[in-house]
């Protein structure tokens, strides 16, 4: 996977990631205000499928919408491209920018760090 997502289309999955599966009705009724029109999160659901982010079965007289990527491997795809894109591919780089632009203290950073090596023993 390699896709990046329009802002809107990333607005469309963030619902479906929560829903596990939706109507594109179902879908609007989860976005801000001023809902977008159906024509709209429709063809935006229908690009999604062609971008094979989601899939779609019958149910009734319409269908239903499910996620065919997790969240977990899109934020970890963006996050890297991100990385590469602004930080020449380097973790501590971007940790850095993002440590001084937010201000951080060292009880935040520490839990970030504790946060990381308890994800990388996990993964041992």
């Amino acid at each position: 996977m390699n896709k990046q997502l329009t802002k809107a289309e990333e607005q469309i999955m963030q619902v479906l990631w929560d829903l596990k599966e939706a109507s594109v009705k179902e879908v609007i009724d989860q976005l801000p205000n001023p809902k977008p029109a159906y024509n709209t999160v429709s063809t935006i659901v229908r690009i999604l499928e062609n971008k094979e982010f989601v899939s779609h079965k019958p149910k009734g007289r319409g269908y239903v919408y499910a996620p065919l990527i997790e969240k977990s491997d899109y934020s970890n795809q963006s996050l890297h491209k991100l990385m590469d894109g602004y930080f020449g591919g380097s973790f501590k780089s971007m940790v850095s920018f993002f440590v001084k632009k937010n201000d951080m203290d060292v009880e935040e950073l520490e839990k970030v760090l504790k946060e990381i090596n308890k994800k990388e023993d996990e993964n041992r």
